[in-house]
């Protein structure tokens, strides 16, 4: 597959569901840029990404002001590569759980650039496994824990039929999640 052009790749859903390995792995296969809500609100607060920041759902570098901040800065940075290059490809990585939010992505670039959301799920047994190795982790970025993952599910706000969305299950090997998301980049023009 050649490298895309004029796109916005959008991977989203609820801590633990592989959305950050899958975002990676796919901008890594094509060179493009690629950012991380937990780096980069780690970035924000002058703190290394792999220092633990556990903190109670909405606390701390969490609360509601400071990831409004994170995902602004999201936006911004892929704004600043759309400006510089027009027909690149960009990825962001972020749980995106309101539709506002996806909101503001689509109206921000819904004219010059193509926004494909990839929202991953996967059983809650394997985001529990997932968990518990992440825990174990000392280079792990995010912070994300059982009850933050509750609490997202509380709130995320479903997809609508507006947002061209992919939903991909994680629970298989990345080379084969890559080819779906290929797959299905390619088909949702």
């Amino acid at each position: 597959m050649q490298r895309p052009e004029n796109l916005l790749v959008v991977f989203l859903g609820m801590i633990a569901t592989g959305k950050s390995y899958l975002a990676s792995t796919w901008a890594e296969q094509f060179g493009v840029p690629y950012y991380n809500s937990d780096r980069l609100r780690k970035e924000l607060a002058g703190i290394r990404p792999e220092s633990g920041q556990q903190e109670e759902v909405d606390k701390g570098i969490y609360t509601p002001e400071f990831s409004r901040r994170t995902y602004d800065a999201l936006l911004d940075r892929a704004d600043a590569h759309f400006e510089e290059d027009p027909a690149s490809c960009v990825v962001l990585d972020g749980s995106y759980q309101s539709l506002e939010e996806r909101d503001l992505l689509r109206t921000r670039f819904e004219n010059n650039i193509r926004v494909v959301f990839v929202h991953c799920i996967c059983d809650e047994q394997v985001v529990k496994e997932r968990l518990a190795i992440r825990a174990q982790d000392l280079n792990a970025v995010s912070d994300g824990n059982w009850e933050i993952y509750q609490a997202q599910k509380e709130r995320f706000q479903e997809l609508t039929k507006q947002e061209r969305t992919i939903t991909i299950n994680t629970d298989a090997a990345v080379e084969v999640l890559v080819e779906q998301v290929n797959d299905a980049v390619c088909n949702n023009n």
